[in-house]
């Protein structure tokens, strides 16, 4: 999962600390685990890494990762928020700060996100296939709005 919390002209992102994405600027999210729902999984990574809890939670995208070295092969549901509960704080696995959306910071975030941000913050809903060498290296993509 992955939710970006999105108001007028700024977006919240957090610095990873730690594990998958580790110095990489993302949205608030993680694995669903066995036991709940997708929104269920959303909303607990948001509340553990950003101390905040969405108000309007809409499924905005679904994003597909293959990561050749590695064979990593990811499903991403991405969310939106714009209200929440809550002040953002740092976590012992993100530290949250809100940007600009004429200053985000691409070139510290995964090279997929320049591609479908833009979709994201003109409100559209989509699809997205990425295909990585490594992480750091895109080979190509596919974007479709629905």
């Amino acid at each position: 999962t992955l939710c970006i919390v999105h108001q007028g002209d700024k977006v919240l992102l957090g610095l990873k600390k730690r594990g998958f994405g580790m110095g990489r600027w993302n949205g608030f999210g993680g694995k669903v685990h066995a036991s709940e729902s997708i929104e269920e999984a959303v909303r607990r990574e948001l509340k553990e890494e950003a101390g905040i809890e969405p108000v309007d939670l809409r499924p905005r995208a679904l994003l597909h990762f293959t990561i050749k070295e590695g064979n990593e092969d990811l499903e991403v549901h991405l969310f939106s928020a714009s209200q929440f509960t809550g002040e953002p704080a740092e976590s012992e696995e993100m530290r949250p700060q809100w940007f600009a959306v004429d200053k985000i910071p691409f070139t510290d975030m995964w090279p997929d996100d320049v591609y479908w941000f833009p979709l994201f913050l003109a409100g559209k809903s989509f699809r997205g296939e990425f295909n990585f060498k490594d992480k750091d290296t895109l080979i190509n993509y596919t974007l479709q709005e629905y």
